[in-house]
């Protein structure tokens, strides 16, 4: 098993270029588990003990707010980490973790893992950049709510996901996750009225379409012109 763990770990960006050494301390505490589609990693609240690797499937990771309403965070696949506050503080998990596909996830036990990146300061460096490119992103969100209307919201939106949950496809991207307009409503803060009308909108002006599957094709360089 733990040639298997090893190998999934191998596969995460964070550990690409560490040797079978640098590798070996993480593979020594970490445990594979397979979670079923809808079952939950974790709920928001839960004991923050824990941080995970995704080597397949998909990760839905969402708050809820007092009111009861849904707001994703986003949406993690295969050779992400989460959650990305786990680190060097104490507390709870601040959103829940809910598996979208069948999902094998490495565990890894955070106050072991800490210490062994205080032992590998290189490790510890290529976590900071990664925890740096999420600030960065989440900075870019406020900037797209404080600047930009909704209608430009919704496409600053589809272009981050062309990113995050995208593959290349012809000139643009596909989208290889199925949205409901709902639930990208929730990842945005507007009502799943407002994204239909703002789909369709974007489909007849044929800056965006969706294939037989229900998936989104989407060109950034057409959608990007519709940005004031």
């Amino acid at each position: 098993m733990l040639d298997v763990i090893k190998k999934h770990l191998q596969g995460v960006s964070l550990f690409k270029d560490l040797s079978e050494e640098e590798l070996q301390p993480v593979v020594a505490i970490s445990q594979m588990r397979i979670y079923k589609a809808r079952s939950f990693v974790f709920m928001q609240g839960d004991t923050l003990d824990r941080v995970f690797f995704i080597h397949s499937g998909k990760v839905k990771i969402h708050k809820i707010d007092a009111g009861g309403k849904e707001q994703i965070v986003s949406v993690l696949q295969a050779g992400e980490m989460f959650p990305h506050a786990g680190f060097f503080r104490k507390g709870t998990y601040p959103a829940h973790a809910e598996i979208l596909e069948t999902a094998e996830l490495i565990v890894t036990p955070i106050a072991d893992f800490e210490a062994i990146l205080i032992k590998y300061p290189e490790l510890c460096i290529k976590l900071f950049k990664v925890l740096g490119e999420k600030i960065i992103d989440l900075q870019n969100r406020l900037e797209e709510q404080i600047l930009h209307d909704t209608y430009e919201q919704i496409i600053m939106l589809l272009l981050r996901l062309c990113q995050s949950n995208g593959v290349p496809i012809n000139d643009g991207y596909k989208i290889t996750t199925h949205f409901t307009n709902r639930e990208l409503a929730n990842m945005i803060g507007t009502s799943r009225e407002t994204m239909n009308r703002t789909i369709n909108r974007l489909r007849k002006k044929e800056l965006i379409s969706i294939d037989q599957d229900g998936y989104f094709l989407i060109s950034p360089d057409k959608l990007r012109k519709e940005i004031i």
